[in-house]
């Protein structure tokens, strides 16, 4: 057999080309879906702790169920799927959680709806939807429902319906309002926002949810020139570096946060409006599965001194102050007597069960209230209903004291400001001297207790009682004062044994008295309903006697 050697050559590049043809061309029509990965008409998820979301094509971000902790509730939310913790980065029905067995569809006519269970529906999109065709899950985090024409339009999404995070490439027109979470794990629309206001200014503002109502912003972008509109802003970037900046009508650029000068692509960004009220950028390396999201950048700088105006509760809610720690965040406390309207919730605010009647001829306030002292707490902003100069400190205390309206009194530098509740926008400053005084009753506010009568006091008073009422009914008759003198011996004989019993076993107790927890007092006074009356040792309840109460 004769070869032509001349032919070899060509040969091989053929056959080498058509296996090449072989392997790649099948792959095409993949690459295709993965980078559309159309969500279809008619498509749903259901709230399991197993159900699969919708991916981006990228598979970094995800839309579908977020479980809320071990609690069988959901959020319709997107989240980023390829770290640990799945960081939200966006939610819709925040202040209904959906229950297990929920579905959310992309129904057969184009709308996207979340129902229970039951069928009753949960949450849908504001906007009216029409002519959408399909959905995606896009690789920057936006989940959009598409219109099918030639532009492919997007009827809504969720860059233009923020929650509490801007992510790269997210716009915030005028008009846009970012809301923060009522606490870490409370994901409800909470008291603080980020808006582009129409004068072109991004302002951060507390924001009052019973009445819809904004009040005064406590940080400015200072993108507003009411001489010159060209000087204005008109949206708010956040781009894929991690620079936030305001673009003005004029085309200029106003920046906030300078970008990063690494690599972008080896980096996550957010932008969270936290429940704190501070708004704060993060970033997190994509090559560290075991990293963390660190912050990179926080306004305002101090929320605790820079949240302003006589309305509101501040950034700590009414009747609380709040503290600057070194991390740049606020940590909210309540003052002593007081407790958190919400145990789970620091940042709502605090009360206690002070309730002062402005009668006349009362009792001794001295008798009922106790002076508790804080050293630099101020509420600058909080409306003061009196002030009194060159008054020393101890007048200053009584002036309160005796004031039916006043519950807190600040001293600085002889000048006394009486406040009354709500008290607002507390906080602490270390570098003012002044003393704050807190009306407090004589009993723990916080544990909900009734006045205890001082038992030292109380036991002489009973046995007072004892000696007078034994007089006026025994008074008429000798023999039987003989026996009232012996009663009264027997009672002072029994107690000085007792209590010389009592002093032997211990060094600190000085008579026999019986210590009783909160829940025997309530058992034996039927929940304190029955009032006797009221002294200067506190409120006398009437005693429910019974086979386990009959020692009180």
């Amino acid at each position: 057999m004769i070869c032509n050697s001349n032919s070899m050559p060509m040969a091989f590049p053929i056959l080498h080309a058509r296996l090449l043809l072989l392997f790649v061309l099948p792959s095409w029509p993949l690459v295709f879906s993965q980078a559309n990965r159309e969500i279809h008409l008619g498509s749903s998820l259901v709230a399991s702790d197993n159900s699969s979301p919708w991916r981006s094509p990228s598979g970094e971000f995800a839309f579908g169920f977020y479980q809320l902790g071990n609690q069988n509730l959901f959020l319709l939310a997107i989240w980023f799927d390829k770290i640990p913790e799945k960081t939200l980065a966006w939610y819709a029905n925040g202040d209904n959680p959906a229950p297990e067995g929920s579905k959310v569809e992309l129904t057969s006519d184009g709308q996207l709806i979340l129902n229970d269970p039951k069928g009753d529906e949960i949450w849908r999109p504001q906007t009216t939807l029409n002519g959408v065709t399909h959905a995606y899950m896009l690789d920057a985090g936006n989940f959009a429902l598409v219109n099918g024409d030639q532009n492919s339009t997007h009827v809504w999404e969720s860059f233009k319906n923020p929650a509490d995070t801007v992510l790269p490439t997210q716009v915030l027109e005028i008009g846009g309002t970012v809301s923060s979470r009522q606490a870490e794990s409370n994901y409800s629309k909470g008291r603080f926002q980020l808006r582009l206001l129409p004068n072109g200014n991004l302002v951060l503002n507390t924001f009052d949810l019973q009445t819809n109502t904004a009040y005064d912003a406590y940080y400015w972008s200072n993108t507003y020139d009411a001489a010159n509109r060209s000087n204005s802003g008109e949206r708010v970037i956040f781009d894929e570096s991690g620079r936030l900046y305001v673009v003005l009508q004029s085309g200029e650029n106003v920046i906030l946060k300078s970008g990063s000068a690494e690599s972008t692509g080896g980096y996550y960004y957010r932008a969270t409006l936290d429940f704190d009220g501070v708004f704060r950028i993060y970033t997190r390396s994509k090559l560290q599965n075991n990293g963390s999201w660190v912050q990179s950048w926080h306004v305002p700088k101090d929320i605790c001194s820079e949240i302003r105006g006589e309305l509101g509760g501040g950034s700590c809610g009414f009747n609380s102050y709040c503290v600057y720690d070194k991390n740049g965040r606020p940590t909210c406390e309540c003052l002593p007597g007081f407790f958190p309207v919400d145990p789970d919730n620091k940042l709502d605010g605090c009360k206690h069960n002070l309730t002062q009647k402005c009668e006349a001829g009362g009792s001794n306030p001295e008798d009922l209230y106790q002076k508790r002292e804080v050293s630099n707490l101020f509420w600058p902003y909080s409306a003061n209903f009196e002030k009194k100069d060159s008054l020393n400190e101890d007048v200053c205390w009584k002036s309160c004291l005796y004031d039916c309206n006043c519950v807190v009194a600040v001293h600085n530098e002889g000048t006394c400001w009486k406040k009354k509740m709500p008290l607002s926008n507390g906080r602490a400053n270390w570098s003012i001297h002044g003393k704050t005084m807190i009306k407090v009753p004589k009993y723990d506010a916080s544990s909900g207790m009734p006045p205890l009568q001082d038992p030292i006091r109380g036991k002489k008073k009973d046995q007072g009682t004892l000696i007078l009422v034994g007089s006026i009914l025994l008074g008429s008759s000798v023999f039987l004062n003989f026996l009232l003198a012996a009663l009264i011996s027997l009672v002072r004989s029994s107690s000085s044994q007792k209590r010389h019993k009592l002093i032997r076993s211990s060094s600190i107790l000085e008579t026999n008295i019986r210590s009783f927890t909160y829940e025997e007092l309530k058992q034996a006074t039927d929940g304190f309903r029955e009032e006797l009356g009221r002294g200067a040792f506190g409120t006398v309840y009437k005693g429910v006697l019974s086979s386990s109460s009959s020692e009180i």
